[in-house]
């Protein structure tokens, strides 16, 4: 199961790649919020996976 975790977790990073590259272009802030809350989403459920299975 490490390979769901990694991907949610690369995932989870490139979404804030978008975040940072939206409040650097100055996007709405609801595009930004929603990207921030995938991120979050992804990068957490990414950690418990891990923390889960290992």
């Amino acid at each position: 199961m490490n390979g769901l975790s990694t991907v949610l977790i690369v995932v989870g990073l490139f979404l804030l790649g978008g975040v940072y590259s939206f409040v650097k272009q100055g996007m709405g802030k609801s595009l930004v919020t929603l990207l921030s809350i995938g991120a979050a989403m992804c990068l957490v459920a990414g950690v418990l996976r891990l923390d889960y299975w290992n």
